[in-house]
């Protein structure tokens, strides 16, 4: 299993444990709140909105990773989105040490 495989099956468990926000609003919600650790955009995602959520992830210091299409972001959840952003300390250090960031 690779990498990016086991990414898509921790977003799953992350979304079933509830440590999981999705779609633009509320991830900059929870990016401004403080609780963001990690950011998920889709490859395909447009480019506004991959820029608008860069550009927050820049101005609080949360990392931002553009990986994965949307199909593949939702079918690793359970439902379509384009962003997943991850609340909690532990899913976020197994996240980023599985995509090197």
């Amino acid at each position: 299993m690779t990498n990016e495989q086991k990414v898509l099956n921790l977003l799953g468990m992350a979304q079933r444990a509830g440590k999981l926000v999705t779609g633009e609003d509320l991830s900059i919600k929870e990016i401004r709140n403080g609780n963001a650790k990690l950011v998920i955009v889709a490859l395909d995602a447009s480019e506004n909105t991959r820029k608008k959520l860069s550009d927050k992830g820049q101005h609080y210091e949360v990392p931002v990773t553009v990986r994965f299409t949307k199909l593949e972001l939702s079918q690793a959840i359970g439902k379509e989105r384009t962003i997943c952003t991850i609340i909690d300390k532990g899913f976020a250090k197994k996240f980023r040490e599985l995509l090197s960031i």
